[in-house]
């Protein structure tokens, strides 16, 4: 299927995607806890019957039922080496289902099959131990085996990483040219589990090719009106919804999903009318589900698919959207080493906190963007580039531009970044044209375009525009769009050139007004060997704001640049910007106020601040240091990392936080944790024996993301945990406990098909009479099912863990 025609078809009538495959063959006999490709293989009819059944319901495009079929998640059955045979079987039995149903229906309309992909269930470095290279082969594997059989498209679904899409996604385009679907499933906050939102996911993913973008699984169709409108604001590209029926609950043991087929179908008109074009079911929706869906939407015509493209830079978590008609941006400038001389000495030995340093205060001081440059002489410049993108994004949450003139580094970054990246820069010289331009289409970035040529510098304004509107017509030719491109003014020395303000000016105004692009300009070269450059500068850059620039490459520290800048968006009516310049001089006059206390720092703050950013790399220098300066470890822990690990709990609570930096700042306290443990002189003082916890993710199921991460949390706060694992017996749960003297029981689950096994423990702890507190959470866990079950307690995540169970143990030793 050429992904012409995926788009012919989808902008013809609104598609219709298929149900739930685990759902309906746990009804037909899967039993709960084996491994589904294994079963399904071996059980064939039932799967074609269940498939035909969709057929017949009027499915458009028939998912293959490979979802889980990749090298990571078969191997927690011990079958990775049955990777082959599975997936070409999987797609064996959707073909001999189409099959079947063209026999017995005779029906010859548009059918086609979507090889289903999905998450593998473990975090990409710098978070996680997997590196990005990695994880894209693994889904390479997978996709090989696939197309041994042929399918129409691709689709990757229930994602809850950006970064893991952004793999998945490369994976197919760099085997084959077929259509790709991508899915994310989203929480009661619309954000994902890692805290992607539904713009970013859409911004950065259709830049990157993706065919289209949509939501499954997360909730019902009448929770997910606002997703949907979100991603169609600024989609350009047809959006998929494929939600569950409703929210399950169990009722006398059995998995009930509340919303019938009547209601499905009316609440996905809705979803039809706010944009959505392909539209299925998930988890709990059946054959009669999609039948009703398919004739509610028929004759419906498909919402109208945007041409024009989005200009918005991405990190994994916001967008940042740019506008040439809007407030004035500012990208910092201070990250590269040139002309600073300690800069560079600290990349030689391999220190790259100057980075985090210099990121956090620009941001501050009102970067929108943040630029990265490392090259210099005696340093491998594409291990400092990702050294310095993973220092960048630890500490702050704003897009980056990645500036180098070497395009290996430009791909090296572009591959790992996970978001929208803004490329410095693409001139016309050949080597770099003709290298970057399909980097910047692959990987949906952004670029700059500097007006240079291989006979260098452009000789008057007319060349300069010839080069310019070069550039476009090629970056046009391959696919990228003018939303993609921002121009460099080419910004010269009035010094040399008396007219050198003008002529960029003009460029500016050119740029904006007759090619519709985003402009750029290196605001100090204008003012370069001459005295008192802040004025010129912040002289310039008013005339080029009222030009229509739309951002510039500088450094926010200079209050008198940046209060310009306001003030001039502020002159000319911009929207928002008189609440901008007043909220800036107000903050300024407070900061002023309060310099002296400003300059304070309290004693614990690297070591604070290392685990609030997840710094792994350099948290034990830190702690040494403080050693060193006589402060003992049990003052460490109680006065800087329990603090500190607090706050990242507070964080991730207010919802400013998301899973891998709460994850990333546990793993820091813990390699604290365990260098000061043995150093503790009076072991009865230690954070450490406040209680045993056994912990584990009941029979049946195999997802430990949130079980690993409440006991790395319980650890750090100084219990005794005892992990267990995943898919562990009740009578094992038990017999741990009873070994160890258990205080707490902690039980996690993500399936409502084993999350029965919870009420199981909780009756035989009572049977074998333990004193035992049971504490139960996981994605399909509610309170109400804590109490309906009589578990001692609840917790919704990792921080509300270590409270309850610090209350359930302080209220035993009360007693």
């Amino acid at each position: 299927m050429r992904k012409s025609e995926f788009r012919e078809f989808i902008e013809s009538k609104i598609v219709i995607l298929d149900g739930a495959t685990g759902s309906n063959l746990q009804k037909r006999g899967m039993p709960v806890g084996v491994c589904p490709e294994q079963w399904m293989t071996s059980n064939e009819d039932v799967v074609i019957n269940l498939k035909k059944q969709y057929l017949e319901a009027g499915t458009d495009i028939l998912y293959t039922p490979t979802f889980a079929a990749n090298r990571i998640k078969l191997s927690e059955y011990g079958l990775e080496d049955n990777i082959s045979d599975y997936n070409r079987q999987l797609v064996r039995i959707s073909k001999k289902a189409l099959e079947l149903y063209r026999e017995q229906s005779n029906n010859k309309r548009k059918i086609y099959i979507a090889a289903d992909m999905t998450m593998t269930g473990k975090m990409v470095a710098p978070n996680g131990t997997m590196s990005f290279e990695e994880l894209v082969n693994i889904y390479k594997e997978q996709i090989e085996y696939i197309l041994l059989e042929g399918v129409d498209l691709f689709v990757i679904e229930t994602m809850m990483s950006l970064q893991e899409c952004r793999a998945a996604l490369l994976a197919v385009h760099e085997l084959c040219d077929l259509p790709v679907m991508v899915s994310l499933t989203y929480q009661k906050n619309n954000r994902t589990l890692y805290g992607t939102d539904p713009l970013t996911a859409i911004t950065v993913l259709q830049a990157m090719g993706a065919d289209a973008v949509g939501v499954n699984c997360s909730t019902g169709p009448d929770k997910m009106h606002d997703i949907i409108k979100q991603m169609k604001k600024v989609a350009h590209v047809p959006i998929l919804a494929k939600p569950n029926a409703g929210i399950p609950y169990l009722e006398d043991g059995q998995t009930i999903y509340p919303m019938g087929a009547e209601k499905f179908a009316e609440e996905m008109t809705k979803l039809v009318s706010e944009g959505a074009t392909i539209v299925g079911g998930c988890c709990g929706t059946t054959p009669e589900h999609i039948r009703l869906l398919s004739e509610a939407v028929k004759g419906q015509n498909p919402s109208r698919i945007k041409a024009s493209h989005c200009r918005a830079l991405t990190t994994e978590r916001i967008t940042r959207p740019i506008s040439i008609d809007g407030n004035f941006m500012v990208v910092g400038e201070r990250i590269n080493p040139t002309g600073k001389k300690a800069f560079q000495a600290s990349l030689r030995e391999g220190n790259y906190t100057p980075i985090s340093i210099m990121a956090r205060e620009q941001v501050e001081q009102g970067a929108d963007f943040l630029d990265i440059n490392v090259g210099m002489s005696g340093v491998d410049e594409k291990e400092a580039m990702l050294r310095a993108l993973e220092e960048a994004m630890r500490t702050t949450d704003v897009p980056l531009v990645i500036d180098t003139s070497n395009p290996d580094v430009m791909e090296a970054a572009l591959r790992v970044y996970p978001g929208r990246v803004l490329i410095n820069s693409i001139s016309l010289e050949k080597e770099k044209i003709d290298r970057l331009l399909p980097l910047a289409k692959k990987y949906g970035a952004m670029f700059i375009l500097l007006p240079l040529s291989d006979t260098g510098l452009p000789k008057n304004s007319e060349e300069k525009t010839e080069i310019i509107n070069e550039i476009i017509n090629r970056a046009l030719e391959i696919g990228l769009t003018k939303e993609d491109i921002i121009v460099d003014g080419l910004v010269t020395t009035v010094g040399a050139n008396s007219r050198a303000a003008i002529e960029t000016i003009e460029t500016i105004k050119y740029c904006k007004d007759e090619l519709g692009v985003g402009t750029i300009i290196g605001l100090s070269n204008i003012s370069f060997g001459l005295p008192g450059r802040e004025y010129i500068n912040s002289s310039f850059l008013a005339f080029a704001i009222q030009a229509g620039l739309t951002m510039a490459i500088a450094n926010p520290s200079q209050d008198l640049l940046m209060n310009t800048a306001l003030a001039s968006d502020l002159l000319l009516a911009k929207e928002g910007a008189a609440e901008k310049y007043i909220e800036n001089i107000v903050e300024i006059k407070s900061q002023e106020k309060d310099q002296a206390k400003d300059k304070v720092k309290s004693e614990n703050h690297a070591v604070y601040e290392a685990v609030l950013k997840g710094n792994k790399k350099e948290i034990l220098n830190l702690v040494k240091q403080e050693l060193a300066a006589d402060i003992s470890p049990s003052q460490i822990i109680d006065t800087m990392l329990i603090p500190a690990i607090n706050e990242v709990g507070r964080l991730f609570d207010s919802q400013r936080y998301f899973l891998p930096q709460l994850i990333s700042g546990a793993e820091t306290m813990k390699l604290a944790i365990d260098y000061l443990e043995p150093l503790l002189a009076d072991k009865q003082n230690s954070t450490k024996n406040q209680g045993t916890v056994i912990i584990a993710t009941v029979s049946g199921d195999i997802h430990d993301i949130g079980k690993n991460l409440v006991a790395l949390m319980l650890k750090n706060y100084g219990y005794r945990v005892i992990d267990l694992g995943k898919d562990v017996a009740t009578e094992t749960i038990i017999k741990k406990a009873k070994a160890e003297s258990a205080d707490i029981i902690a039980l996690s689950a993500l399936m409502t098909t084993t999350m029965v096994e919870m009420k199981k423990v909780i009756e035989m702890v009572k049977e074998a009479g333990l004193p035992t507190k049971v504490i139960i959470g996981g994605a399909v866990i509610t309170e109400h099912y804590a109490k309906e079950i009589e578990a001692d307690g609840y917790a919704p995540d990792a921080g509300a863990a270590v409270e309850v169970v610090r209350k359930l143990i302080d209220s035993e030793v009360r007693q």
